[in-house]
C-alpha cells in the first residue's frame, strides 16, 4: 500500500536517521514482529525490555510507513465517547478501556525520557463543541468521567474566547494529554531492541506465513525462511489484507504543518491541542519548535493517486477553517500530507490472536485516533498473551468483541 502523500513533516525534519541490515538467509528468533513503524517498535521494545528475542521485519526504512505521516496526539479521550461505549459495551469496559490511555500517556512519558529527543511534551486537550446541539452530548460525556474521577472542566464559551481566542458554545478541558515525535521515538525504540540484542531488517518482506502448534515459518520475498514462536503482526493498515474479513475501514486524512510561530501570536494554544466534536474532527496541535500542526477534513477516498491530488486543496480548507476560528493567526501550510488510517466501527483497536492464524500470530491493529496511545497499551497485552498471562483488556480489545 501506498500509505502517504505530498511531505510528511517527520520525514521531512529528521530524513533517514539509520539504516539497518536486510534479512538474507535462514533465521530463527523467540517473536517476529512485522512492522517497523511506532506500534512495531512500542512492541519490539516492551518484549526485548522483559527478556525475549525479537527479530523485526520492515518492508520499507524504518518509521516510513505511516508513522512518517502520523500527527501523534496522545490522549486519553477516545475518538468514541466513553458514554457511547458504555451504551455499547458496559460502563465497566468503557472505563477500562479510557483509563488504560489515560495511564498509557504517563507510560509513554518514561519512555520518552529515557530516549531523548523525541520532542514529547504534555499538553493540555480542548474538545470543543461543533455547534450548540453538542452542548449536551460533550456535557454528558463530561459527566461520566467526572463520575469516574477523571479530572477535567467544563469551559462556558465566553471562557473558551477569552483564554484561547475563538468562538465555540462549549468545550471540556483536560490536563491529560501530550505530543510527541512518532518517527524519531521509533528509530530511537528500534536501537534500543538492538543494544538488547535484538534484531531489526529493514527492506525485508515477509511473503508467507504458516503457523503450526510449536510455532510459525515465515518465507520471505528473497526466499529465505524464519522459524519462531510468535508472530506479531503491526503492519499497520496492510495488516488487513492477512485477514479473511477487514475489521476497519481505510481511509484518508489530511494534514500540515506552519514556519514557527512566535509564541505571543499561540497564547494558551502553545500548549494546548484542540479538536472539535464534529465528524470529521478538525484537530490542531504545536511542535516543541512553536509550529502549528493541523489535520482533518477526513473523506474516503482510498486511492494513492487521488488522495495525493487532494493534498494542497485540503491543506488550503483545513488552514481555511483555522483562520476562521482565529483571524490574527497568519497560516501558511510549509508541509503538506495526507496519509492513509482506519477507523473500527467501535473506535477500539484490535490486539490478540485471530481464529484465521491460530494462537501463534497475534495482531497489534492500533487504530483510529489514538493510535500510539493504543499501541502503548497493546505492547503490554501482547507480552502478557505471549508469556500466558492475564491482561484486563485482552477481551474487549481482541477479535471477540465482533460478537457481543
Amino acid at each position: 500500500m501506498d500509505l502517504k502523500s505530498g511531505y510528511p513533516f517527520w520525514a521531512v525534519k529528521n530524513g533517514l536517521l539509520k539504516t539497518f541490515p536486510q534479512l538474507t538467509r535462514d533465521h530463527q528468533s523467540e517473536v517476529v514482529v512485522i512492522g517497523g513503524g511506532i506500534t512495531g517498535a512500542l512492541i519490539a521494545d516492551e518484549l526485548s525490555r522483559n527478556g525475549h528475542h525479537v527479530v523485526v521485519l520492515e518492508r520499507r526504512d524504518v518509521g516510513w510507513g505511516s508513522s512518517a505521516a502520523s500527527t501523534a496526539l496522545l490522549q486519553y479521550e477516545i475518538d468514541t465517547h466513553m458514554a457511547e461505549l458504555a451504551k455499547r459495551y458496559g460502563e465497566a469496559d468503557a472505563v477500562l478501556a479510557y483509563r488504560a490511555c489515560a495511564e498509557a500517556i504517563g507510560e509513554l512519558e518514561t519512555l520518552a525520557a529515557g530516549l531523548g529527543d523525541v520532542d514529547f511534551e504534555r499538553q493540555q486537550s480542548l474538545y470543543y463543541a461543533s455547534m450548540e446541539e453538542d452542548v449536551a452530548l460533550l456535557k454528558e460525556e463530561l459527566a461520566l468521567r467526572l463520575k469516574h474521577d477523571f479530572a477535567a472542566d467544563w469551559l462556558e464559551s465566553e471562557t473558551v474566547l477569552e483564554e484561547y481566542g475563538f468562538v465555540a458554545p462549549g468545550a471540556i478541558l483536560t490536563q491529560l494529554a501530550a505530543a510527541v515525535d512518532p518517527y524519531r521515538m521509533a528509530y530511537q525504540l528500534f536501537s534500543r531492541v538492538v543494544e538488547r540484542g535484538g534484531e531489526v531488517y529493514d527492506r525485508t518482506q515477509m511473503q508467507t506465513m504458516s503457523p503450526d502448534e510449536q510455532g510459525v515459518t515465515l518465507t520471505l520475498a528473497n526466499g529465505a525462511k524464519l522459524r519462531c514462536q510468535y508472530v506479531v503482526m503491526a503492519a499497520g493498515y496492510e495488516s488487513q489484507a492477512w485477514l479473511p474479513d477487514p475489521v476497519a475501514i481505510n481511509r484518508s486524512s489530511y494534514a500540515f504543518i506552519t514556519d514557527p510561530l512566535p509564541p505571543e501570536a499561540l497564547g494558551k494554544l502553545r500548549h494546548t491541542m484542540v479538536w472539535e466534536s464534529a465528524r470529521p474532527y478538525l484537530y490542531m496541535r504545536t511542535t516543541g519548535d512553536g509550529r502549528l500542526l493541523v489535520g482533518g477534513d477526513d473523506d474516503d477516498e482510498d486511492i494513492p493517486k487521488r488522495r495525493d491530488a487532494r493534498v494542497e486543496e485540503k491543506a488550503r480548507g483545513l488552514a481555511l477553517k483555522i483562520e476562521t476560528l482565529w483571524p490574527k493567526l497568519d497560516i501558511n501550510p510549509t508541509f503538506s500530507w495526507g496519509g492513509t488510517f482506519a477507523e473500527t466501527d467501535d473506535g477500539l483497536p484490535f490486539f490478540g490472536p485471530h481464529e484465521a492464524h491460530g494462537s501463534r500470530v497475534h495482531f497489534a491493529m492500533a487504530y483510529g485516533g489514538n493510535g500510539i496511545s493504543y499501541s502503548m497499551i497493546g505492547a503490554k497485552l501482547l507480552r502478557a498473551l505471549i508469556e500466558g498471562k492475564h491482561h484486563p483488556l485482552a477481551e474487549l480489545f481482541s477479535f471477540q468483541r465482533l460478537k457481543r
